[in-house]
């Protein structure tokens, strides 16, 4: 079997540390990044060496918040064939790993979706794109006054009890959970989720400023699709939007489409949190990466028309975006710095889920997930653990 060895000596290296010209870049046996390697052509007939020139590198995307994409809805269908599927599909789109966000009508479905999706990710070594990382758990202990698109029967009080069965059939896959910190009993399901290393994050809440700065200073640490499904910004009454913008140390997810944020609210939250905090998410559903046309979300019907999806009722139901469009909208819409915008695509993510020593960034002995994108910020080439899965 011809193995292949790839030299990457692309005009451009963002880290995202750092913007870098002149690396040389490369991938070890076990997939795991070389920087300025030395090139050794003789030697092994069994290595091919593969010269690959010019482009921006910059580190693989990681997506810590959608429902699904191409047709694809987690949760639903042959979940193993359509994580395949989607896996290599999200690689066309720099995405190198992801989050599967999961909910479901009640206790024995969601049960069910995890404990299937745990045992796949435990059985599959290798996947034909991007590396399905865990679960993002979105419900059910949301509040109903700011349910978006779920269907508020969907969701309810929180239940240690049935938190505690959740994570201990996830079997460590649970990464991180949304929850509105209001609702009674939050306080004790958001303390025994910290004690079991899942991050607490603080979404669809319709509560005020002063429970949510609390919360924030708290066990909730990070924030669920901010400006989206909770309070809004007051001069005289902040809301969670408020205790977002003035918080210290709180992670804070943005979709990167104009649908869902307008860019000046974007280049506010920016100025607010810095690059260092922002995670930049997609949210999308099924529809992502298909023309316009009907889909589904979370069980109920979207209509997609000019890429925003909305339920019938005009509610926002998910996004069509991708990470690379919303890379493109915080450099072309927003005026962030390529750099900048790769931190919150790349590294702040794989912060989240304390991945970071391991992933979201370009740098000696971490895995070689790596994006090559053109001048116009399209992508590509796709490499995931050092293996070139889309060009």
């Amino acid at each position: 079997m011809e193995m292949k060895t790839f030299y990457v000596k692309p005009d451009k290296v963002i880290t995202p540390f750092d913007t870098e010209s002149d690396l040389l870049l490369s991938f070890d046996e076990s997939g795991h990044f070389l920087i300025n390697p030395n090139m050794k052509t003789g030697g092994s007939p069994d290595i091919k060496i593969d010269l690959l020139e010019g482009g921006i590198a910059v580190p693989g995307f990681i997506d810590v918040h959608v429902h699904g994409g191409q047709g694809i809805s987690f949760g639903i269908g042959q979940l193993r064939e359509d994580l395949e599927k989607y896996s290599a599909w999200a690689a066309t789109n720099g995405v190198t790993g992801f989050l599967m966000s999961i909910t479901g009508p009640d206790r024995d479905y969601i049960s069910g979706t995890i404990i299937a999706y745990a045992e796949i990710l435990e059985q599959v070594a290798n996947w034909p794109g991007a590396i399905p990382l865990g679960m993002h758990l979105e419900g059910p202990f949301l509040n109903k006054e700011r349910h978006g698109a779920f269907n508020p029967e969907w969701i309810r009080n929180p239940d240690l009890e049935e938190m505690k069965h959740y994570i201990n059939v996830g079997n460590g896959w649970i990464k991180h959970v949304s929850m509105a910190p209001e609702l009674d009993h939050a306080p004790e399901v958001a303390t025994f989720l910290v004690e079991n290393e899942v991050k607490v994050s603080l979404g669809h809440s319709n509560t005020d400023y002063e429970t949510a700065h609390a919360a924030l200073q708290g066990n909730f640490s990070h924030v669920t699709h901010t400006f989206n499904a909770q309070s809004g910004l007051h001069h005289r009454s902040p809301g969670v939007v408020g205790a977002v913008l003035s918080s210290n140390g709180t992670t804070a997810e943005l979709i990167g489409d104009t649908h869902h944020v307008h860019p000046a609210a974007m280049q506010i939250m920016v100025r607010c949190l810095g690059s260092g905090r922002v995670i930049l998410i997609t949210d999308a559903m099924a529809g992502a990466g298909l023309p316009d046309g009907e889909y589904e979300l979370l069980n109920q019907k979207v209509s997609v028309k000019a890429g925003k999806a909305t339920l019938p009722d005009g509610t926002i139901g998910g996004s069509t975006a991708t990470m690379i469009t919303a890379v493109r909208t915080l450099v072309n819409e927003v005026g962030v710095s390529l750099q900048d915008a790769i931190h919150m695509a790349s590294l702040n993510p794989a912060k989240l889920i304390d991945l970071d020593n391991q992933i979201g960034s370009i740098k000696d002995g971490k895995e070689g997930n790596l994006v090559i994108l053109d001048e116009n910020l399209s992508v590509k080439k796709t490499f995931v653990r050092g293996s070139l899965v889309y060009s």
